[in-house]
């Protein structure tokens, strides 16, 4: 089980039993599957709270929690998280831990309106977490930070926090198109579409890279 530079106020330790987030919902059977095959065990770690850590929550994140989650397979159940997320508050914020034999990775969901945006780290990968802050959703809004970060190489430092998101959020279209656009450069036989193609993917690319050095 990982652990946390954390006061011992802060720790639950408390398992839940998978059903709970997915009886109630409406799931595909698809997704009950992954509940049932892919998670092993569901824990809280850790809740962070004015009661627990002394830091003063907001109307937007009240509770920042540490969920571990113990797995089956080397595999990150995402449909499952997105039910697990629906069934928490919006006002609960949530650092998964995900944990196979040995290996261990960490993940985290950004809540925006009916949108549900993950971030996660590389397997075995260790991620310098810094819970201080001036509130609950200060420290939140740092962990994202350290997974933007993580992911796209961007300067997060004294950055705005909606503005990163919305930085993050062009980073990640753009990488979408430019793997759709070198697809088609090589599949594509015509010559002169191959020309476009190429063109168009080093725009892409470049847009790109003036948003990662625009810190």
């Amino acid at each position: 089980m990982k652990t946390f530079n954390l006061p011992k106020s802060a720790l639950v330790d408390k398992f839940f039993p998978k059903s709970k987030f997915y009886e109630n919902a409406s799931v595909t059977s698809k997704t009950k599957k992954e509940f049932i095959e892919n998670i092993a065990k569901i824990k809280s770690l850790y809740a962070l709270t004015e009661e627990t850590i002394n830091i003063p929550g907001t109307e937007n994140i009240k509770v920042f929690h540490i969920f571990s989650i113990q797995l089956n397979s080397k595999v990150i159940p995402k449909n499952a998280l997105k039910i697990m997320d629906k069934a928490i508050s919006s006002e609960i914020a949530i650092l998964y831990t995900f944990e196979f034999e040995d290996n261990f990775a960490y993940g985290i969901t950004i809540k925006e309106n009916a949108e549900q945006r993950y971030f996660f780290s590389e397997w075995n990968q260790e991620l310098p977490f810094d819970f201080t802050g001036n509130t609950i959703e200060h420290i939140y809004q740092k962990t994202i930070k350290l997974f933007i970060k993580n992911k796209t190489g961007l300067a997060v430092k004294n950055q705005n926090f909606e503005e990163l998101l919305e930085k993050e959020k062009k980073i990640a279209t753009l990488e979408k198109e430019i793997n759709t656009l070198q697809k088609k450069v090589r599949t594509e036989k015509q010559f002169n579409k191959q020309v476009a193609f190429n063109k168009a993917l080093k725009s892409k690319q470049k847009e790109k890279e003036n948003l990662q050095n625009n810190n």
